[in-house]
């Protein structure tokens, strides 16, 4: 999720157009910003679905332990030293 997180600035900046005019020796910067709701929106998508996994993958996890069943035999000769 962290990650994700770390994402999405740099995918916001895939929303800023920029535009040179050589004729005018000028550089033309624009903010998109349906651009960047769109990528914005994506990374959201992405996380929550990311999270939806990992709660399947506890959830399974959680079944198999519950399933397991565990025998133990114990037959052991303790000798221990009275006082």
């Amino acid at each position: 999720m962290t990650r994700i997180a770390l994402a999405l600035p740099v995918l916001l900046l895939g929303a800023c157009q920029v535009s040179t005019d050589d004729a005018n020796d000028s550089m033309t910067v624009q903010y998109n910003q349906d651009v960047a709701e769109n990528a914005a929106a994506d990374v959201a998508n992405t996380a929550e679905n990311i999270g939806g996994m990992i709660a399947n993958d506890v959830e399974k996890t959680a079944d198999k332990i519950q399933n397991t069943d565990v025998d133990v035999d114990v037959d052991a000769n303790v000798q221990t030293n009275a006082q």
